[in-house]
Formats: structure tokens, C-alpha cells, sequence
């Protein structure tokens, strides 16, 4: 494995009925939980009006896509039920996509979810399962046009911390999003909407987690987008040795590595300060090229 030449990187990202552009700074990925559970800020915008408040809020700061989850895949996280799920994000994203221009990204494994934004005005699928888990999902994207993010998890959010096993981590889901791309590529879905996630934090130990983030820049060569979600994950508290220690300055730091290897799209909870430090990175040339 060995990374592309600049001329060769995804340089878009097709979803529905738009394109991304990717620029020399990573594409911003604000996250909006509508959840009562997710590990970070779960319960803080579950209620509709806050959730829409907040997203318009990371707009404004300068998110390039909006990822609205309505059940949280935390570790040991409980599953949701099809019919909550859709009350806590179909709303939302009607909402948003009557007031910003911004792509909206539904997070979810269920395809009836995911037809239902669709419907309501989402651009992307962002499935953690990797488009596995719910066999009509691919019809789901086929049938709408949506851009799809496929990512690698070892396991269930149920099971995927109890004993993740690799030989060489890398080399394993570098070969795992290979396989998804093709499949999905047969399955008729474009090249060009293809953004592929090597799921740091799912079915990872620390050790993992951090080997995939050193190494994240030879997925580059699969020739598609790449989506890294590392904002305020647990393996932060480790590497500060803190568990409870406020994880977005470390977070940053993450990002500017990233921006660095030239990984497009990276996944937030801070997306203000993201993008103020991203700016400020190219600014003093930590961009090659």
C-alpha cells in the first residue's frame, strides 16, 4: 500500500443532487446527535428545535456536510427502534434542508431511515455497518442517487470493545473497504459517490486506533473519499491519560495530522474551532502542496 500521488486523490464526492469539491484543508463534518446516549453530548439536542439550532450553529461555523444520527453507536450502546429513530431525526432534517444549501447526512444502519431523509432533503448515507446491515440499504442509495460513506466495524456497537483481534490492522481494513467498494461498485452504485471509513473506535483497541491514524494516509490509494471520525473518542483520554479531561484541543491536534496526510473529510463535534485552526494550518504552510 502506498499513497497516491496528489494528482490521483478523490477530489469530489457525489452525492444526491450536488457535489463536494474537496479543497486543500479536510472537508468539516459536523455532528448533530439527536440521541439521549451518545457518548459525548448525548441528550443535548434531542429535542427538534435545539437539534436544528445547533446544526445551523456548525453551519455557520463552517461545516461542509451536516451528519444528523438519531441512535447512538457508542460501545454497548443500545439499538433504537425503527420508529423512534425516525421521530428523532425525519424532523430535523426537514427543518434544516428548508433553511441551508449545507449537504445533510443521515447517520444510520436502517434503510427505511434512510429513504425517509432522503426523501426529506439528505444528500448522504453514512452507515457504520458499511451498507451490510440492512439488506435493502444499497437499493435505498441506488434508488435516491445518495452519496454513501461506507465504514469498517469489527462486530456490533453491542460487541465490538469486548476483544477486537487483528494480525496487521491496517493491511486488514484496507483490504475490508477494498471488498466494499467493489461490491458496491457492482452493485451499481458510482465510484464517484463512494467515500469510504476505516472506523476508528469501532471494534479498535487503543493500540488499533492508533495505528490506523498513523497510517490512515495509505487508504488514500482506494481512490475514493476518506472520512476519519476521530473527534473526542475515548482513545484521547488514554493518550492524555485522563479519561475525564476535555478531549477538543487534542481532538484539533488529530485533525492538523490529518489535514496533513490530505484525508478529506473529518468528522466533528467542534467544527468552529476546526475550521479557525484548519485555516490557520494551510495559512502557515502545515499543507503540503
Amino acid at each position: 500500500m502506498h499513497p497516491p500521488s496528489d494528482t490521483s486523490l478523490a477530489q469530489i464526492w457525489s452525492l444526491k443532487s450536488t457535489t463536494i469539491r474537496f479543497a486543500q484543508t479536510p472537508t468539516v463534518m459536523g455532528i448533530v446527535n439527536v440521541t439521549p446516549d451518545s457518548f459525548s453530548d448525548g441528550g443535548l439536542f434531542i429535542e427538534t428545535d435545539r437539534a436544528i439550532d445547533h446544526a445551523l450553529k456548525l453551519a455557520s461555523e463552517g461545516a461542509g456536510i451536516l451528519d444528523i444520527g438519531g441512535e447512538s453507536t457508542r460501545p454497548y450502546g443500545q439499538s433504537v427502534h425503527q420508529e423512534d429513530e425516525l421521530k428523532r431525526v425525519i424532523p430535523v432534517i426537514r427543518g434544516l434542508a428548508k433553511q441551508t444549501d449545507i449537504p445533510i447526512s443521515i447517520d444510520t444502519t436502517k434503510a427505511h431511515v434512510a429513504r425517509a431523509a432522503m426523501d426529506e432533503g439528505a444528500q448522504i448515507i453514512n452507515d457504520v455497518t458499511g451498507l451490510q446491515g440492512d439488506a435493502k440499504m444499497i437499493d435505498v442509495a441506488l434508488s435516491t442517487g445518495a452519496g454513501v460513506c461506507a465504514m469498517h466495524m469489527q462486530g456490533t456497537p453491542q460487541t465490538m470493545q469486548d476483544n477486537p483481534c487483528y494480525q496487521d490492522v491496517v493491511r486488514e481494513i484496507h483490504a475490508y473497504l477494498v471488498k466494499r467498494k467493489l461490491h458496491l461498485l457492482d452493485a451499481g452504485i458510482p465510484v464517484e459517490k463512494i467515500c469510504l471509513d476505516p472506523g476508528i473506535g469501532f471494534g479498535k483497541s487503543h493500540t488499533h486506533n492508533l495505528e490506523l491514524l498513523q497510517h490512515c494516509e495509505q487508504y488514500l490509494d482506494l481512490g475514493c473519499p476518506i472520512l476519519i471520525g476521530h473527534s473526542r473518542k475515548g482513545m484521547i483520554g488514554k493518550i492524555l491519560g485522563d479519561p475525564e479531561a476535555n478531549r477538543d484541543s487534542a481532538t484539533l491536534a488529530i485533525t492538523l495530522m490529518l489535514a496533513r496526510k490530505k484525508i478529506q473529510i473529518v468528522r466533528v463535534h467542534e467544527v468552529g474551532k476546526t475550521v479557525q485552526a484548519l485555516k490557520a494550518f494551510a495559512a502557515v504552510g502545515g499543507i503540503d502542496g
